[in-house]
């Protein structure tokens, strides 16, 4: 008997540890099997995050595209999609956008265009190029979906994307799996695990972005502002990328490298959240951070720049704190404020938690996920749906 439930195809430039990545594997896991099939493909390559997909019956498909805009990738997209036969395409980010055409010429019906954050190089959304590309495009994509209420104005007020075409969706987080603990917990082959110390960390890729430079220095200005901490104050750095060694070098000539651990890559994330006493994310640009909404269930007050979504997620001096972008100094004085007052760091994590709880559910983004694509295919609910 054949499977007649639609298929979404989900595309991305690359598949591997990122948060555009993981809101695709929490809808996967999390939406009802009996709604839709679901295809993964990457223009470039697949890695073993896809192991995090727990459902058997998703396909992956990695194109290994050389970069830069490649014509012959059309051809292989159009045999694909007929190969395939998807209902729905949703493509993510400016770098798979490019997608929508052959899915058009393959006669797919509904091309979801997802935006999930800034561009590198354009963290400010000025760039006249990529905004020219998105309307060059916009004809072959019949709805687009906004992670933050700063990127659904950046399509309708900067490009030009009619209101009706754009829906705003929050990512969800795991508040299971992501939950609090009553006192901070050891973490594994970390040196920090200590009582009367207190623990800073960060957790993503370590990429320009990212920023996670920021932190180093700002971690090193802390410590020069308030000398007494160096008993207390730790740094942890959980991530691999290009700014792993920067971070490491800048940590080694201010010669409190001792003071941080950067153990690179872990799939203990939730576990070492929980060790910690406060997160902090540096980035230049974010779209809505899973990261952030991670610590968040956790418990943990969060430091974070005032960019993209992060002003929409981190309730300053309720849930957090949040600084300029690329500011040490002021992201220095942010930790202190923190580490010196930990009562009020406590109350602010507990306050973090119960806008999770409130706001931020997976139930309630997996929900608006269905909602969107049943109404883009059918016109109403998905009557396969349980």
């Amino acid at each position: 008997m054949s499977d007649t439930r639609p298929l979404v195809a989900h595309v991305m430039y690359r598949f591997d540890t990122g948060g555009l990545e993981n809101g695709i594997v929490n809808l996967i896991n999390h939406m009802p099997e009996s709604a839709y099939q679901h295809a993964v493909i990457s223009l470039t390559t697949i890695t073993d995050f896809k192991d995090r997909i727990k459902r058997k019956d998703v396909e992956f498909y990695a194109l290994h595209k050389n970069p830069g805009h490649v014509l012959w990738i059309y051809p292989q997209l159009y045999r694909l999609f007929r190969q395939i036969k998807p209902s729905i395409v949703h493509t993510r980010n400016l770098a798979a956008l490019e997608v929508t055409i052959p899915a058009w010429f393959a006669g797919v019906k509904v091309r979801i265009h997802g935006e999930h954050g800034r561009d590198v190089g354009d963290f400010d959304g000025t760039n006249k190029k990529y905004q020219w590309i998105r309307r060059v495009y916009s004809p072959f994509v019949k709805h687009y979906l906004a992670l933050s209420k700063d990127l659904a104005q950046y399509l309708t007020h900067t490009i030009g994307i009619s209101k009706k075409r754009v829906t705003q969706i929050y990512n969800g987080v795991d508040a299971v799996k992501f939950h609090p603990a009553s006192s901070r917990l050891p973490i594994s082959d970390c040196p920090f695990n200590e009582n009367g110390l207190w623990l800073i960390g960060t957790a993503g890729r370590m990429q320009t972005v990212k920023d996670q430079t920021n932190l180093a220095h700002a971690f090193v200005e802390a410590l020069k502002i308030a000398p007494e901490l160096t008993t207390k104050l730790r740094l942890v750095m959980v991530g691999e990328g290009p700014l792993r060694k920067d971070s490491i070098a800048i940590l080694q000539a201010a010669g409190v490298q001792h003071l941080a651990w950067l153990p690179g890559e872990r799939s203990d994330v939730a576990d070492i959240m929980r060790g910690l006493d406060c997160f902090v994310l540096p980035s230049l640009g974010e779209g809505i951070s899973n990261t952030i909404l991670e610590a968040m269930a956790c418990g943990l007050p969060v430091i974070a720049t005032a960019v993209g979504g992060n002003v929409e997620l981190v309730v300053e001096g309720q849930s957090g704190m949040l600084a300029p972008a690329a500011n040490p100094n002021a992201l220095a004085k942010a930790i202190l404020s923190l580490a010196l007052h930990p009562e009020r760091s406590r109350k602010m994590g507990l306050h973090g938690r119960q806008l999770v709880e409130k706001n931020y559910s997976m139930e309630a983004m997996v929900g608006s996920y269905q909602r969107l694509y049943d109404k883009t295919l059918f016109g109403q609910d998905n009557p396969l749906a349980a």
